[in-house]
């Protein structure tokens, strides 16, 4: 059995619907067609992420769920204002983290699109990893494009013709919500277009429970 065989059990996968996370997805889809995506509904996505995901829930015909803060974009901004301009982490917190953390609770098994080569935070990255949930539940976290290059990411998209989300057409290399990403600083990190090179990471990835 390889890891990927592990979706036809009581799994899901999260997809920002990020290059890697769809040609990851597509593999994916080949053990499930059913596998559960999720997907965090910020609030803040580009209105072009939103295009594309919708486009491929009905041409792939995704078992989708949407994660919602508890908070929508409006109440959270009368209450806290524009966090993600003062605290991001917090921002990120309460519109990725704990929304995710909720949905894991109903699976044994959580795939990932994350790759070693995509920051520093995430050198280290083993295939086959373990998280705890806030209840206390272990599942497996499974991330088999770990060891991948971004040059086999788009090798696979291109030799299998998935449809490419257009910002990366204008320069992005790392996509998330609109107001936290920009064009890369530099072209050795594709992450560093990411909440304006304070930080790597959201926190989903850092958890501790």
């Amino acid at each position: 059995m390889t890891e990927l065989d592990l979706a036809t059990g009581n799994a899901c996968y999260t997809c920002s619907f990020q290059l890697e996370d769809v040609v990851l997805l597509h593999m994916l889809l080949q053990k499930n067609p059913k596998l559960p995506v999720l997907f965090l509904e910020t609030g803040y996505h580009f209105a072009a992420t939103y295009a594309y995901r919708d486009r491929l829930t009905q041409e792939w015909k995704l078992n989708l769920h949407n994660l919602a803060a508890v908070k929508s974009v409006a109440e959270q901004e009368a209450e806290f204002g524009k966090l993600y301009a003062e605290t991001p982490a917090q921002c990120c917190q309460l519109r990725k983290v704990e929304p995710l953390f909720a949905g894991l609770e109903a699976y044994d098994v959580w795939f990932t699109g994350l790759r070693r080569e995509q920051s520093p935070t995430r050198a280290k990255l083993e295939i086959t990893e373990s998280t705890t949930l806030k209840s206390g539940k272990t599942i497996a976290k499974i991330s088999p494009l770990a060891h991948w290059s971004w040059k086999e990411v788009w090798a696979y998209a291109r030799a299998n013709n998935i449809p490419i989300l257009e910002l990366y057409d204008q320069g992005y290399t790392s996509i998330g919500c609109e107001p936290c990403t920009a064009r890369p600083a530099s072209d050795d990190n594709l992450r560093s277009g990411r909440w304006g090179g304070k930080k790597l990471e959201c926190g989903i990835h850092t958890f501790n429970a």
